[in-house]
């Protein structure tokens, strides 16, 4: 049954939603949702309780919060405003450790050289950093009386760096001793329509490059011995997920025909899962395996970790996130 979901996504809700439209109830697993109308804000929290809901889920136990505005990919700065001082709020609720102030060490995953998996790198070249200032001049450098320790590192990919990217980021957690860590990346999704428009949360790490099939070790608690926040946005999706939803399209259209709609008929009694493992037997050897991203990346990828970054200086320019 497990393997028989196999459709490629690194977002919980999707993951959710996949079992949903099959009738598949995922034990261990609950969803809520809440819609912003005015702002066309949906915000999802699927939450992964059991370790029994982990594995048919494929994904850690934890809470995955996933922040949708289809305006997200519009060049309106008073709604990214908006965005980042909800991921903000979302963030600050997440966060588990209870101190005064926060030694925290942010993590931009990805290949600057690569356009949609950039958005780790940009986050933190927009990030306020202050361990530098504070070891150099003391806390009231900065003008207030409590003051969050924030450093950033962006590690680069095994390709450029020879490394592990947990083999990096575990020898500057060790000598900064951080109190947690929130490390953000590029993702994947099964939905075309979710491209730069959605934001995922999760209290439980992540695993570098996964988006694109490239397992690398994961930065979690277990690894890197402190708490790890994970924050995503999915930039591309692969090859058969936009030919599986061309094919859903012209189904639809297969409805309206006479002459055709046997072959639709046949074709709608594949579930969704046997579909798309139809079009990845189709489309092989020369398109599985590739991914999509839109033709706007660039000023997207841009925008979006701005906003991003917006989020986490909120967070800790207040001087507590508790």
């Amino acid at each position: 049954m497990i393997e028989k979901y196999s459709i490629r996504t690194d977002l919980a809700l999707e993951q959710k939603e996949r079992f949903e439209s099959d009738n598949v109830e995922v034990q261990g697993v609950t969803l809520e949702e809440e819609y912003d109308e005015e702002r066309e804000i949906r915000m999802t929290r699927v939450v992964i309780k059991t370790e029994k809901g982990a594995k048919t889920m494929g994904k850690p136990v934890g809470t995955y919060i996933t922040l949708e505005a289809p305006n997200l990919a519009v060049p309106d700065e008073d709604y990214h405003r908006e965005i980042s001082e909800e991921l903000s709020e979302i963030m600050k609720g997440l966060i588990k450790v209870e101190k005064p102030e926060y030694n925290v060490l942010v993590i931009g995953l990805g290949n600057r050289q690569v356009t949609p998996d950039a958005l780790g790198p940009y986050v933190a070249d927009n990030l306020v950093v202050t361990r530098h200032i504070i070891k150099e001049y003391g806390k009231y450098a900065m003008g207030e009386e409590k003051v969050n320790m924030v450093s950033a590192i962006v590690p680069g990919v095994m390709g450029q760096t020879g490394m592990e990217t947990l083999e990096i980021v575990k020898g500057v957690v060790e000598e900064t001793k951080p109190d947690f860590a929130i490390a953000i990346d590029a993702l994947a999704a099964r939905n075309s329509k979710r491209l730069n428009r959605t934001i995922q949360i999760a209290d439980t790490g992540i695993n570098p490059g996964s988006g694109v099939g490239n397992h690398r070790s994961g930065l979690t608690q277990e690894t890197l011995g402190i708490p790890v926040l994970a924050i995503g946005v999915p930039t591309v999706v692969d090859a058969a997920t936009i030919v599986n939803d061309t094919m859903e399209n012209l189904l639809a259209a297969l409805e309206t025909s006479d002459m055709l709609k046997g072959v639709g008929v046949v074709l709608q009694g594949y579930n969704a899962t046997e579909k798309y493992e139809l079009i990845k037997e189709l489309i092989s050897p020369h398109l599985n395996g590739m991914f999509v991203t839109p033709k706007d990346i660039d000023e997207t990828i841009k925008r979006i970790s701005f906003t991003i970054s917006e989020a986490l200086n909120i967070l800790f320019a207040s001087g507590t996130c508790a």
